[in-house]
């Protein structure tokens, strides 16, 4: 079944930790509700009969004259949401919903329903921030919702060419769910680099990304010789389409960098103002120790991607260890700046105010650095790390 289609029937079931929080009312809420007038718990009633019943449109009618009664009644407002939801009516769910946040600003199944209503309005931006706020927050138990909301939350990201955090929730969901066909065909939009939504693929672009996409899911599954093969024909079947040979060197990357470095050059002959193909050369050129030789890739980086923070950050490490010291600092502040969450880019300023010769400025740089780690820590607990075609630098601020 199509991912972008799956209906949400379960959804019409309260999810438990909602039901929970009914049995936690303060006792403020109680002495509320025992004071609301007495028809509002038999309209209610008379709703939950209806909505059991299948009879949404009478059950709807009825939510709503008893949220008119108790307009915090959470429940109600999911109810109301999720049933014109199911019935394609995006805009008096979006509202629905948006009543639910009101009450509720914390509730992760609320505000994932909020996003995919967004996304089906195609008001974007809003649906992206709502469904990862919701994704980070969880949506519960329910497999169907997670799945649905986490898979156009990484097609969102892809639109808005944030490739590496698509890959990131395309990843950790292909290890926890079988294959899926869309899930596969939108993971090749984000190897090739391609910011389109699955529904928009030009017709002559959608089978390389079928290609790329069956590869790369062979990689995160491990299936190493499989995944091989498939960018092996990918770049053969392909050769002249742009973000083949990059997908290519993504995967050359780890096991053999100096064919990955070609496979780059061989990119940005294809796509001469491939960035993402630049910076993976410039960070292999860094790991090595190559710096005189990564800096006109880091500094054609940042002429095309002025507002992109790894350009900034593969220049500032680089002009750092040619012996161009403020000039890398500049570089690293302009970074931090751009990517203010990034504690890699913190822990590069520090070592570049170090070298300045700034020590209350390289503590306080430091001092970010532990913290934002310490909250990204948080949120991936429990969550297995999975490499990623990242544009900024992948490894570890120590290396």
């Amino acid at each position: 079944m199509s991912l972008t289609l799956l209906l949400l029937v379960v959804i019409l079931a309260a999810p438990p930790s909602l039901a929970q929080t009914a049995t936690r009312r303060s006792p403020d809420r109680t002495a509320t509700r025992k004071s609301a007038p007495v028809n509002f718990t038999a309209l209610a009633k008379r709703a939950d009969e209806a909505r059991e019943a299948n009879r949404l449109e009478e059950a709807s009618a009825l939510y709503l004259q008893a949220l008119r009664l108790k307009p915090a009644w959470k429940e109600g407002w999911w109810y109301v949401g999720a049933m014109f939801y199911e019935r394609d009516r995006h805009a008096e769910a979006r509202e629905a919903f948006l009543k639910f946040v009101a009450v509720d600003p914390k509730f992760g199944p609320a505000l994932a329903m909020l996003g995919l209503c967004e996304f089906q309005l195609r008001q974007y931006e809003p649906a992206l921030i709502h469904l990862r706020q919701g994704n980070l927050l969880g949506v519960g138990d329910n497999p169907e919702l997670r799945l649905v909301t986490r898979y156009h939350e990484a097609i969102l990201h892809n639109r808005f060419e944030q490739f590496e955090l698509a890959y990131d929730v395309m990843s950790r969901l292909i290890n926890e769910q079988p294959e899926a066909p869309d899930l596969v065909f939108a993971l090749g939009l984000t190897m090739l680099r391609l910011a389109y939504l699955p529904a928009d693929v030009p017709a002559d672009k959608r089978e390389i990304t079928l290609k790329a996409g069956r590869a790369t899911y062979c990689l995160i599954t491990k299936r190493q010789q499989d995944a091989a093969r498939e960018f092996k024909e990918l770049v053969e079947n392909y050769p002249d389409s742009p973000g083949a040979h990059y997908a290519y060197g993504v995967f050359l990357l780890r096991d053999d960098p100096d064919a990955a470095i070609e496979e780059f050059r061989r990119e940005l002959q294809v796509a001469p103002k491939h960035v993402a193909a630049r910076l993976q050369i410039a960070f292999e050129m860094i790991k090595q120790g190559r710096h005189a030789e990564g800096l006109p890739y880091a500094e054609d980086s940042v002429k095309l991607a002025p507002d992109l923070f790894a350009t900034h950050n593969a220049l500032g490490r680089i002009l750092l260890e040619t012996g161009e010291i403020e000039r890398a600092v500049k570089e690293l502040e302009t970074a931090v700046k751009l990517a203010p969450d990034s504690p890699e880019m913190y822990f590069a300023l520090s070592r570049a105010y170090n070298r300045a010769k700034r020590p209350k400025d390289a503590e306080r740089a430091r001092a970010e650095f532990t913290r934002l780690s310490k909250i990204r820590q948080e949120r991936r607990e429990g969550a297995a790390a999975s490499p990623s075609p990242s544009e900024s630098d992948p490894r570890k601020p120590d290396q």
